[in-house]
């Protein structure tokens, strides 16, 4: 049960930092100068697309940690 609750806190963890990060950079681009009639939407795309690329890294990240950890038993 431990090991279970360890890789929840982890992988939410690396949820929240990799949509952060996506969040942090996405922010750069000045989406809302672009779509200066809808700025709400032009918000709440940024905060999509974060999510959206954040969650999509960090499920990348996660899953080749699991894999590399995994590759032991090709070697048994």
């Amino acid at each position: 049960m431990r090991t279970i609750g360890a890789q929840a806190l982890m992988t939410l963890i690396s949820h929240f930092i990799f949509i952060f990060v996506a969040f942090w950079s996405i922010q750069k681009l000045h989406i809302e100068n672009v779509m200066r009639l809808y700025p709400n939407q032009a918000r709440v795309l940024i905060v999509m697309l974060s999510v959206t690329i954040g969650f999509t890294c960090s499920e990348f990240f996660l899953n080749f940690i699991d894999n590399v950890r995994n590759l032991i038993f090709l070697v048994k």
